[in-house]
């Protein structure tokens, strides 16, 4: 028997018998394997090579990737004409934005006092904000943060009532319409271990960039000023000490190494000289760096991406010198004191700048590009060649960086191995596995390679928004991503709650226990699959887990664990047959998410799956959860919130800022367009969940 198993049911075999042929194709199936660990290594070492400037999203390296991908499924034998005659699923979207000429700003103060800024010097206009000219008075928001975390009276019941158990407000008792802010970066109290802002989960969603600019939006500011925040420049200071102690003791390792190698080894005494010339290179760099001041480096334009046409106020980062120069003369304070006292007491220091007011010309231009999903078709045969079983994986990653970066300020190329070129490559592995067969399937076999899901699942909610077969007939949807780091044979599942065939099936498969498999049920989640559940169609979702490179410069393809992912390919290449071969349909589960014990939080849950796909103003949803409370308050697919608890929506940012400011509980009237009207509803409002 060859290693690719032709079309067959395997369930009436029984298991000595597959025992037997397996043990006696074992020569064949390891020469399969290193054949198939070679072409995943060519796929990912090009997806994930620097040629492709890191796949971002309207960047000519993802353009490059999708030719790559048509390329292999049509040499697999795809069809590759199934989206108007070409395997390219073509739509646009904003992928960055433009200066259509020079940015001007300047702050005036009392008794005819004037700075004018210089671009590039003391202030970069920023991509994520509005556009056009504006004036106002300035005002010092502090971190333009309005926070609470709360928790249940009963944390063991979960319909106990919720209480405020510590609240920040930069805003408060503050009107800032017509004015423009002034607002630090990140939050109050950093470092601090205890901190209720970040509950120890890193940076908050309300300390993004974004979700400051439309809070300020949001309370009827015309423009926002970012500067940096002293902490931040303090531990980049004290980051570079840490590095050169770790240096000097790097060399002082190297020097005995050195000394203690025989005089006679000529080879390793190159070697270790080498070393050590190498290691003093470094400290000496280290050294220079740690003498210098800490630059207060301006975000360049294009930094936290390009924002899109709902936000309204334009925004610059000044320099922590130009504002300095405001805040003595309004507040004679400084922004180090300023920051200290807010922390001291975790209590805002707003206030309105007497006196003085910004006015500036920010003309940004948002930047749209056509992307593509990349499709290849494998049809079936007989009376079920008509339902149709969806293979997928994201091809696109995050470019040079940017907000989705996690080494911020970075613009180095994020290569993306294995988010998702790993992922990619066994998607290519799997067409090739299928396509290679003398035999048509009994059903239709769809691989598609999703663009934008860095940005959004885009490419998937485009897809199932207008899907190229229909969804009617789409009986299952199998997702990879980052499947190429896997550990101590773990293999993590998701979606296995979609259907109740999942489970036994995955277990069935995964022979003599070669994974250590982790289910979870849910079938929502951030990845493609995610699109296709809330169409309710069964998913499962293939992932081995996080590591330190992810969303960084350093996710090489050198990194991966190839092995592991031929072995991934070979799993699902059975799980799939298996669903091809089942005379019904997987039926669909709606897979409930468990309440948790009384967990505070900062958000009480609402239950929606967002569309991406949608460019109209507000938020579009896809559907609600089961039993959430927009389930409960007759939100459908297809509605458009515009407004939650009076607070307008302009987007997914807005939605979540405007739900952060109510408890569980509380009952919030939306409003939603659905089918070109508005209609007002009423939803109450869970705990976190």
């Amino acid at each position: 028997m060859q290693a690719m198993c032709r079309w067959r049911t395997w369930a009436s075999v029984p298991l000595s018998a597959l025992l037997l042929v397996l043990s006696s194709v074992s020569p064949a199936l390891a020469a399969d394997r290193a054949e198939s660990k070679s072409r995943l290594l060519d796929a990912v070492k090009y997806l994930a090579s620097d040629e492709l400037e890191g796949r971002g999203v309207g960047t000519a390296g993802l353009e490059s990737a999708a030719r790559y991908i048509k390329e292999q499924f049509a040499a697999a034998g795809l069809d590759v004409t199934r989206v108007q005659g070409d395997a390219f699923q073509k739509f646009e979207m904003i992928t960055g934005a433009r200066l259509t000429e020079p940015p001007t700003l300047k702050l005036l103060g009392p008794e005819g006092q004037t700075i004018e800024l210089k671009p590039g010097v003391d202030f970069e206009a920023c991509s994520f904000g509005g556009s056009g000219a504006f004036e106002g008075e300035l005002v010092f928001a502090g971190y333009a943060i309005d926070f609470k975390v709360t928790e249940r009276a009963n944390p063991h019941d979960p319909q106990a009532p919720e209480q405020i158990k510590f609240q920040y407000n930069d805003f408060e008792g503050l009107d800032v319409r017509g004015k423009v802010l002034i607002v630090l970066r990140r939050f109050p109290r950093q470092g601090q271990p205890q901190n209720p802002i970040t509950g120890g989960h890193g940076t908050p969603r309300v300390a993004e960039l974004r979700s400051k600019l439309l809070e300020a939006q949001q309370r009827g500011a015309v423009g926002v000023l970012f500067v940096n925040d002293p902490y931040s420049l303090r531990e980049k200071a004290e980051s570079r000490k840490e590095s050169l102690h770790k240096a000097q003791a790097d060399v002082a390792a190297l020097a005995d190494a050195y000394l203690s190698i025989e005089d006679q080894d000529a080879e390793k005494t190159r070697a270790a000289r080498q070393k050590l010339f190498e290691g003093v290179t470094r400290w000496k760099s280290l050294r220079d760096a740690a003498q210098k001041p800490v630059e207060d480096e301006l975000m360049k334009f294009g930094y936290a991406g390009p924002g899109d046409n709902n936000v309204q106020p334009p925004a610059a980062h000044l320099t922590q010198a130009q504002v300095d120069a405001v805040l003595k003369s309004a507040l004679h304070k400084t922004l180090v004191e300023l920051e200290a006292d807010i922390d001291r007491d975790a209590r805002p220091r707003s206030a309105v700048l007497t006196g003085w007011k910004a006015v500036g010309h920010l003309p940004v231009e948002r930047v749209r590009s056509e992307v593509a999903n990349v499709i290849g078709v494998l049809e079936g045969t007989g009376p079920l060649a008509d339902e149709t079983i969806i293979i997928g994986a994201h091809y696109d990653h995050v470019g040079r960086g940017g907000p989705n970066s996690l080494a911020p300020g970075s613009s180095e190329v994020h290569n993306g191995a294995d988010d998702n070129a790993s992922g990619t490559a066994a998607l290519l592995e799997l067409a090739r596995r299928f396509a290679s067969r003398p035999e048509k399937p009994p059903r239709r076999l769809v691989f598609i390679a999703f663009t934008a899901e860095e940005l959004g699942l885009i490419g998937s909610a485009r897809y199932v928004k207008e899907p190229v077969f229909p969804l009617e007939h789409t009986i299952a949807m199998f997702n990879l991503d980052m499947v190429g780091r896997m550990q101590d044979d773990k293999l993590i599942v998701y979606g296995t709650g979609t259907s109740p065939r999942w489970e036994p099936e995955l277990n069935q498969f995964n022979t003599q226990g070669q994974f250590k498999l982790s289910f979870k049920p849910e079938g929502f989640g951030p990845s493609d699959h995610s699109s296709f559940y809330g169409k309710k169609i069964p998913v499962l979702h293939f992932f081995t887990g996080n590591h330190p490179d992810y969303h960084r410069p350093s996710d090489d393809w050198d990194k991966l664990n190839l092995d592991g992912a031929v072995r991934i390919v070979e799993y699902l290449e059975q799980l799939v047959q298996r669903t091809l071969d089942h005379p019904e349909r997987p039926a669909y589960v709606e897979v409930k998410q468990p309440q948790g014990p009384g967990r505070g939080g900062s958000r009480p849950y609402f239950g929606t799956i967002p569309d991406f796909s949608s460019d109209l103003p507000g938020y579009s949803i896809s559907g609600t959860a089961p039993g959430s409370p927009a389930e409960k308050g007759q939100l459908q697919a297809g509605d458009r919130i515009i407004s939650l608890g009076g607070h307008k929506v302009t987007g997914l940012d807005d939605f979540d800022l405007a739900l952060r400011k109510f408890k569980a509980g509380d009952e919030v009237s939306v409003i939603v367009v659905r089918n070109g009207q508005e209609i007002t509803l009423k939803v109450t409002l869970a705990p976190p969940r």
